[in-house]
């Protein structure tokens, strides 16, 4: 394999914000009469190597902050665009919850509807159950007063979107070239990238591109961008200073290896993704011991790629110093903490706590790659901003499967030269104008 001496653009991970930035930059390329033949898209691996291919793959819009919602929103309306290619499953998604986190489902139920987005929002512990029961009569969760009931979103074949994603970029021009590593950046005297170093040569560029998912630190690095950001407390003007700009956590997901037609609807259609939180306590399914007494939430869809049932429940952190993690999140030694030990025990317990079916069926739970490590930005929401000159930075492997949208909007500014109002929220500068997303009551950091 050969690398071009040269080429425009440079797109650096070829997982979904890669990709997808790659084919929208194409299109809008062509409707300026050039072809993609511009666009190199390189990976150190290959196309879904890293975290997109073992994500869950669960689309959904169900976020407390507005602009998360916005943005989720346009990501939703990409992956209707075409649902054969990309693999999607419009089967819609469902946010069930307790009462501490009534009033923040609420909210976002309203902002839903003032952008026009479809759901359905039972309120009171009565009526959820009916909901519930309506759809699967073994349901059974405890502490439950709020469903938000997202009629558009769903899921996607992780890696099987991902090919389709790669193959419809290729028919617009786009070389993606598989095996080859940056190891580093030239820049001119006023910052901006000339060319992008690997090990496999050097090209020269115009633009950069970096979607590395977990391996955003590395980059980030390799680009000497600060490591530590200072924080403006928005409501007390507060300064908290160098804050690390990175944190490594455990993204705990998995497969039940069951027939995926044992989680149909009453009607024996498939499901929306089941996204429950509760503060219910749980116990174990395995010999009734007390798991846990605090908030607690998972999600779960059939899934018929994987061969069974799949979900996950929230991260944790990873206890291994991140500069090791760094080095290869997904590495050899990788799958001995990519999820945590007691993760098989608690996610089927709660999958039982919720519906009847599941219960006894903690042995069938697979043990194989799922999950995986996610580069946390300080507020665990993504940065997707110019970070040089002509270098552009999207920040995010914890929201990053669902963001397809992402890549469509960095095309446009890169084509135009100017900035989406989808993008601004997502600034690097928001640190320090304390410009922070609102945080709700959620257990799971990035909601």
């Amino acid at each position: 394999m050969s690398i071009p001496n040269s080429s425009p653009y440079v797109i650096v991970g070829a997982g979904v914000h890669g990709l997808s930035t790659a084919y929208h930059l194409a299109l809008e390329l062509k409707a300026r009469g050039r072809d993609g033949s511009s666009i190199v898209v390189i990976d150190k691996t290959g196309v879904a190597a890293g975290a997109t291919g073992i994500a869950c793959g669960v689309i959904r819009n169900n976020y407390f902050q507005p602009a998360m919602r916005e943005l989720m929103a346009h990501s939703v309306e990409v992956w209707e665009s075409d649902p054969q290619a990309y693999s999607y499953h419009p089967v819609g998604y469902m946010q069930i919850s307790p009462e501490s986190m009534h009033e923040d489902v609420a909210s976002i139920y309203q902002q839903q509807r003032a952008i026009g987005y479809e759901s359905t929002f039972i309120e009171g512990a009565a009526d959820c159950e009916k909901y519930m029961r309506g759809l699967f009569d073994d349901w059974q969760a405890q502490n439950i007063t709020s469903v938000l009931h997202e009629q558009p979103g769903g899921y996607a074949n992780n890696k099987k979107a991902m090919l389709g994603l790669a193959a419809k970029a290729e028919a617009e021009g786009v070389q993606i070239l598989s095996g080859v590593t940056v190891t580093g950046f030239d820049r001119d005297n006023q910052g901006s990238v000339t060319s992008v170093i690997t090990d496999q040569g050097t090209i020269t560029c115009e633009q950069v591109v970096i979607g590395a998912g977990p391996w955003a630190k590395q980059l980030w690095e390799l680009l000497e961008l600060p490591a530590t950001v200072d924080i403006k407390n928005p409501e007390t003007g507060a300064l908290a200073t160098d804050v690390p700009m990175w944190v490594y956590w455990s993204l705990q997901e998995g497969v039940l290896g069951v027939d995926p037609k044992l989680q149909t609807t009453n009607d024996g259609k498939l499901p929306p993704v089941i996204h429950v939180d509760t503060d219910a306590p749980l116990y174990s399914d395995v010999d009734g011991s007390l798991i846990t007494d605090e908030m607690w939430g998972i999600y779960y869809k059939p899934d018929f790629h994987f061969g069974g049932v799949q979900g996950g429940a929230a991260p944790f952190i990873v206890d291994k110093p991140a500069d090791e993690v760094a080095v290869d999140p997904y590495g050899p030694e990788s799958p001995e903490f990519i999820v945590g030990e007691d993760f098989a025990h608690m996610w089927v317990s709660a999958l039982a706590h919720c519906q009847q079916r599941f219960s006894g069926t903690t042995p069938m739970y697979k043990k194989e790659p799922s999950g995986g490590i996610g580069a946390f930005t300080p507020d665990s929401f993504p940065v997707f901003d110019r970070v040089h000159d002509n270098c552009y930075f999207l920040a995010d492997s914890n929201h990053g499967y669902k963001m397809i949208g992402v890549g469509k909007l960095v095309a446009q500014e890169l084509a135009n030269n100017e900035e989406t109002s989808l993008l601004k929220p997502f600034r690097l500068s928001r640190y320090a104008k304390g410009e922070l997303h609102p945080v709700s009551n959620s257990p799971f950091p990035w909601s």
